[in-house]
């Protein structure tokens, strides 16, 4: 991969007003293809700055999920913060944010009014509960949507509690399926013009994904309980220590592998019984089964049992630890791990960018930025506002003072493409039916570049949580978090 490599979404801009985990990730994700990412803070800061691991004051979290994003400061419960706000929303293509249903509405902010202002913006709305039902104004993380979906009851061993996650698993399900939605809506608004509200409870995306559990209790009144590392579904299928200690987890769900794992551990008798034909007979006999599986691989290092495994062609993989990832050929190969320079922080390493594409794949352009690195750029730059009125915002703290709206002192951020239309260049829009993002033949704007105001456009929200001891937030400004607290 180049520099110059295309990103497939270079000319998409994406304001992302929302806290945390869900809503940002979303962001994201949009950002590592090449859409123009700005991230708008509450003055104060996004949680995340403060939130999990640090290292030499900067959060290892915000470098992470605010990669690729360019980040400005406004207080959005002021009307000037808000009024900052609807400029910068009329050059949007999509919005995402996470305040508890009603916030926006109560702002005089809605979706009908955002639609009515600009009809091609996709508005994505992160929270706990979904937009509708009996819980849609509670506050609602991550954390509550694993213990709703069904996956802490099923998560743990038969003896033990419910089991949470140790990571913000419902917000990334989440994320990843709010990805997929506005790709979806952008996709429908090249045919037709409009843009849509995307509705995206956590809890339903994570509950989607836990296999029919729904069409199981409504046909077989069956509840799927705990099983530990064994699947109620398909067996062998399970973890097993070798002798040197070492975890493996060994999947056997296809009928030929199951024969392959039961000859290499010396139970051909098991496989030639009857019951061992299909998934049904062999989960009623799991510990005979498990048995011979447990003391074969015991008997043995782990490095024996993976080549013994590979020359079966039977499926094996060892327990890693994020330090064995480091050390690991295919990681390594795949380029898995990846390193960024960090302003402050040096070389920084990474996840990379996923999925893989092949002719237009994305790429990490540079970490989170410092907060209100980019207020001048934008607001004045961008959107038309005075040294004056920059100083008076900040002064009323709607933007972050001091730094933040500093001249230029070291060199300019890095950017993605090679610059495009200035500040008064139009924004192209695609006629319906348009294949691309883009009017028809038009080159995209550079999603670096400033795109005029639109007057008396759109937008608005405002900070969302404050995270508590275990990140479950309480809310400020009014607006409470909808999502990502853990």
């Amino acid at each position: 991969m180049t520099p110059e490599t295309p990103l497939p979404l270079r000319g998409i801009r994406v304001v992302d007003s929302a806290t945390l985990f869900a809503g940002p990730v979303i962001a994201t994700l949009l950002g590592d293809y090449g859409a123009d990412v700005i991230k708008v803070e509450h003055p104060d800061g996004d949680t995340l700055r403060s939130l999990g691991w640090e290292k030499d004051g900067v959060s290892l979290w915000w470098a992470t999920v605010s990669r690729n994003k360019r980040a400005v400061t406004l207080k959005l419960s002021d009307e000037e913060g808000a009024e900052a706000m609807r400029r910068l929303l009329a050059t949007a293509d999509v919005y995402i944010e996470n305040f508890r249903t009603g916030t926006l509405e109560r702002w005089g902010l809605g979706w009908d009014v955002l639609h009515e202002l600009n009809p091609r913006l996709v508005m994505v709305r992160t929270t706990g509960f979904g937009q509708t039902g009996p819980y849609a104004h509670r506050p609602g993380f991550g954390t509550l949507a694993e213990a709703m979906s069904g996956y802490a009851h099923m998560n743990g061993f038969p003896d033990g509690p419910p089991t949470l996650p140790p990571f913000a698993l419902g917000d990334g399900v989440a994320a990843m399926t709010g990805a997929f939605a506005v790709m979806t809506a952008l996709w429908w608004r090249e045919k037709s013009g409009e843009g849509q509200m995307i509705d995206l409870s956590i809890f339903e995306p994570l509950f989607w994904i836990l296999g029919p559990q729904a069409s199981v209790y409504d046909q077989l009144g069956v509840v799927q309980g705990r099983t530990g590392n064994r699947a109620p579904f398909t067996a062998p299928r399970n973890a097993y220590r070798a002798r040197d200690g070492v975890w493996l987890g060994v999947s056997a769900s296809a009928q030929s592998i199951a024969e392959r794992v039961m000859r290499l551990v010396g139970r051909e008798d098991l496989v030639r019984q009857p019951w061992f034909a299909d998934h049904t007979g062999r989960l009623k006999h799991q510990d005979e089964i498990d048995k011979p599986i447990e003391e074969w691989i015991a008997a043995r290092d782990s490095q024996e049992v993976i080549r013994a495994f590979e020359e079966v062609h039977a499926a094996v993989a060892p327990v890693m630890s994020v330090a064995d990832i480091f050390a690991d050929p295919q990681f390594a190969a795949r380029e898995a791990i990846t390193t960024v320079d960090h302003p402050r922080l040096g070389p920084l390493k990474m996840q990379n960018v996923v999925p893989r594409l092949t002719a237009t794949p994305g790429r990490i352009r540079w970490c989170g930025p410092e907060l209100g690195s980019g207020n001048r750029e934008i607001l004045q730059g961008e959107l038309g506002y005075t040294d004056e009125q920059l100083a008076r915002m900040a002064e009323r703290g709607v933007v972050a003072p001091g730094p933040a709206l500093a001249e230029p002192t070291g060199p300019e951020p890095p950017r993605a493409e090679p610059a495009g239309p200035g500040p008064t260049a139009p924004v192209p829009v695609a006629e319906p039916g348009a294949v691309g993002f883009g009017a028809p033949g038009a080159e995209a704007p550079d999603p670096g570049v400033g795109v005029p105001a639109v007057p008396g456009a759109l937008g608005v929200p405002d900070r969302v949580a404050a995270g508590g001891a275990d990140g479950d937030a309480v809310a400020a400004e009014g607006a409470e978090g909808a999502d990502g607290g853990r």
